[in-house]
């Protein structure tokens, strides 16, 4: 069917954008606590075990320091030195199994509270996502949308499992070291301290973000150099036929040029900011192990202190600079979670999602429709109208023609007909009630459509017919493709209805895929059949097993076809000639035939003449 209303939004980044840490962004966050349902204990109990790692990583380098302590006293006897040195090791043990066992039990609890939020949270994304409005997905790629899922879950699962429990445990080891230094050490030490290790993570911190939006930039000019592969990879028949092999290599030849200039500016500034870790922070500790050395050799401090020192001033160092790394992760993860919310947020369409056991097909809609006065927009593009002011009936088991030239509006009475849209003025009537009246899902169960561009699931035969009635037996399948002048083409295969279609059924011939979806439409038995001219791109022998499997279909039910070669509805009830949203004709083949200043006349005087253009 012609889309009519397709467009596709500029390409966002992949970058996820960052939210700022307020308590607004924060709490928008707190509903995926309500995917936990009755396993909140769990993440109480891994809380509880951040909380000992974290009591444990600031006793650690007290012990530790303790014992580097003994390295300057020279009062203790050997044997004496011995067994302090043993007592202290057995409390590192002891230490060292605790903060194993607490990170273990940590983990494991995370681990299990983070997937089962993370497996209720892809079902009900993907299920708000599947019942969205169809023009949601002609205004969002679907590449996109999939990679949306995934990349948005992953970091809200990444910041669950890893940067939440992280951010925590350093946060109480960067406060708690920082109160025990000013305890267990002189004036004389933390001055420096403080002087020097903040000025130098506000600098490191500034120079990482850099480097960051450098690496946005380096891996943006990736992702189009993947872009290009993806769209000569996907569209090779075009790009053979055409001989545009060398344009596709000059293509991305002068993307992957660009990103080796950015990989060489990016390598550098990687490299500065490496030799000022090495350098400069590197060279700060040392002055700092220096400035305390001479205040240890004057008396001023003892070396227990020294050492208690350098191992706290280690530990809180190194959680002040994994906070960045940390809150930057949170701030993409809460990104994520925003863009999520928005996606969830959308209005769906109100289809009613039941269990396979329940699901049934009730051919109880006989198929009598109305058009009336219907005119509509698409939301899109609401200055230009489709359809203005169209009126027709179709009485139940009937064969109409839409017939027009291309952007006419046919596609369109489709898709109001499937209710993808609503019309803005006029009514829908099917069966005598204006059809939004209708449950959604009951009303689409009685429709079926045969489009002329064939979309097979990557599956087997058997699972795409199966499509039509998810419920039908193995019996049934194969009765519908007898009927639909598939079984045989099937048998042949040696895998027969096993057989995979590949991407888009690329492994079967144009005949052979619409003669599946000719199947799948009579598994499920619609009352209302619309045929998007089936077979206007097949070859003649191709096109006469399609066209006896379409008349087998449409016996006894009301079938709308979209016509492009008007040879083809010779036998239709009733042809309506559509012409810039509007009706301008009806009738049957031979009446239309007899108007010779009609449209209908002109266009199929316009396919039966040589020279003439097929519409």
């Amino acid at each position: 069917m012609a889309k009519a209303s397709f467009r596709t939004k500029s390409k966002e980044k992949d970058e996820i954008p960052k939210a700022d840490l307020s308590w607004t962004n924060i709490k928008k966050s707190f509903y995926l606590f309500s995917y936990l349902e009755k396993e909140k204990w769990k993440f109480f109990s891994g809380m509880l075990f951040l909380l000992g790692t974290a009591i444990v990583g600031l006793v650690f380098p007290l012990v530790s320091g303790k014992m580097i302590g003994y390295f300057g006293e020279t009062h203790l006897s050997n044997e004496e030195m011995r067994t302090q040195l043993f007592n202290i090791g057995k409390i590192l043990l002891i230490i060292l199994i605790l903060q194993g066992f607490f990170s273990f039990m940590r983990v494991y609890f995370f681990a299990q509270v983070t997937e089962s939020i993370l497996k209720k949270l892809r079902d009900d994304a993907f299920s708000k996502i599947i019942r969205m409005p169809m023009d949601f997905f002609y205004n969002n790629q679907s590449a996109e949308l999939s990679s949306r899922m995934a990349t948005d879950i992953n970091v809200i699962s990444d910041a669950f499992t890893v940067n939440i429990a992280e951010f925590i445990r350093q946060s109480i080891i960067a406060v708690g070291g920082t109160i025990l230094l000013f305890y267990y050490t002189s004036w004389e030490i933390i001055k420096w301290f403080l002087l020097m290790i903040p000025l130098l993570i506000i600098i490191t911190i500034i120079f990482g973000k850099k480097i960051r939006d450098f690496s946005r930039q380096f891996q943006n000019y990736i992702a189009e150099s993947n872009t290009i592969v993806g769209e000569a990879f996907t569209g090779i028949l075009n790009v053979k036929s055409f001989t545009n092999e060398p344009y596709e290599i000059i293509r991305y030849t002068e993307k992957t040029n660009i990103i080796k200039k950015q990989g060489i500016k990016y390598g550098i500034l990687r490299g500065i900011f490496f030799a000022f870790i090495i350098s400069v922070i590197f060279g700060t500790v040392f002055f700092i192990l220096w400035k305390m050395l001479l205040l240890k050799n004057d008396g001023i401090i003892t070396a227990e202190q020294f050492g208690k020192f350098m191992m706290l001033a280690l530990f809180v160092a190194g959680s002040l600079g994994g906070l960045p790394e940390q809150i930057a992760s949170i701030q993409r993860a809460l990104g994520a979670n925003d863009r999520l919310l928005n996606l969830l947020h959308q209005p769906i369409e109100t289809i009613e999602i039941k269990a396979l056991k329940e699901y049934t097909l009730p051919r109880v809609l006989k198929g009598n429709i109305e058009f009336h006065h219907v005119s509509f927009a698409y939301p899109s593009r609401k200055v230009f109208q489709v359809l203005n002011n169209v009126s027709f009936k179709i009485e139940a088991g009937q064969q109409i023609a839409l017939v027009g030239s291309s952007g006419s509006g046919k596609s369109t009475i489709a898709q109001l007909l499937l209710r993808f849209y609503e019309p803005d003025n006029g009514s829908l009537f099917v069966d005598g009630k204006n059809y939004s009246e209708y449950d959604l899902t009951f009303y689409r169960q009685h429709i079926a459509i045969v489009p002329q561009d064939v979309m097979l699931f990557g599956g087997s035969i058997y699972d795409n017919i199966l499509y039509g009635n998810i419920k039908a037996t193995k019996e049934e399948i194969i009765e519908a493709a007898k009927r639909a002048n598939a079984f045989h083409f099937i048998m042949q295969f040696p895998q027969q209805f096993d057989t995979i279609v590949g991407d888009r059924g690329i492994q079967l011939s144009g005949g052979q895929r619409q003669r599946i979806a000719i199947a799948r439409a009579l598994l499920r038995n619609p009352s209302i059949l619309i045929l998007d001219e089936a077979t206007s791109n097949l070859d003649a022998e191709s096109e006469k097993l399609v066209q006896e499997a379409l008349e087998e279909l449409m016996k006894n039910r009301t079938s709308i076809i979209i016509a492009h070669r008007l040879s083809t509805i010779r036998n239709a009830h009733n042809i309506i000639v559509v012409q810039h949203g509007k009706i301008v004709q009806q009738g049957t083949y031979d009446e239309l035939m007899k108007d010779t200043s009609g449209f209908f006349y002109t266009l199929n005087k316009l396919q039966i003449e040589p020279k003439g253009i097929l519409i």
